[in-house]
């Protein structure tokens, strides 16, 4: 009997480093709305949902038609950013995404990331055709650590959850596959710790068999 593993892959971070785009694009949105908000806030967000973000940046002021305006302005500046300067993959990236699709890993997105963003990242990439399914934020109710996104990525790739693993650099999405049942691997790029199975500072540096070590084939 054939059982699939399948890696699931987080966007921000993990594939692409989308940091300053994401930056730029808070910044201006939220300056549109005469809030200042520092370098320093917008890292504690990173990887974590808008509906979650905005009303602690607005406070007393957040109302959901606000924060939906915001969010939207802010993606829209963000997919504007990416459409005109282009994206690369981050080290080891490209070479890992070729090789587990060719020793046939199921491979899906799993991102707290609006659907659109993803699409427009994986265009600038040329890299859609490596993942069976995408799930982003519009497909689930609860964020990560949340296991939600992780189990319907799993789900959509038909993988159980003891065949998965959840490449991930941030720590909430490290414990959404724990909480998933999933096992993880955490690329920590400032060596911050990670409560992940293997932690790298770069995929590029993963051992060459990690992914199989975690996942045995069992079907050889």
């Amino acid at each position: 009997m054939n059982m699939p593993r399948a890696v699931l892959w987080d966007m921000d971070g993990t594939l692409v480093d989308s940091e300053e785009f994401h930056w730029v694009a808070w910044q201006k949105s939220m300056a549109d709305e005469g809030i200042a908000i520092t370098r320093e806030q917008f890292l504690a967000s990173f990887g974590q949902r808008n509906d979650a973000i905005v009303p602690r940046w607005l406070g007393a002021a957040a109302t959901a038609e606000r924060v939906e305006k915001i969010a939207n302005a802010k993606e829209e500046r963000y997919r504007d950013l990416v459409r005109r300067n282009g994206m690369s993959p981050l080290p080891g990236v490209a070479n890992w995404l070729r090789r587990l699709h060719e020793e046939g890993w199921q491979q899906a997105i799993a991102s707290s990331a609006p659907r659109a963003n993803i699409e427009v990242v994986l265009e600038a990439l040329s890299a859609g055709y490596f993942f069976r399914a995408i799930v982003s934020a519009e497909d689930v109710h609860r964020g990560k650590p949340d296991p939600e996104v992780f189990l319907t990525a799993a789900a959509r790739v038909g993988a159980l959850p003891d065949r998965c693993i959840v490449v991930e650099d941030a720590i909430a999405g490290v414990e959404g596959a724990r909480n998933a049942g999933m096992r993880s691997i955490g690329i920590s790029h400032d060596g911050k710790h990670l409560p992940a199975d293997i932690v790298v500072q770069s995929v590029a540096l993963l051992d060459s068999d990690a992914f199989d070590k975690l996942v045995p084939d069992i079907d050889n």
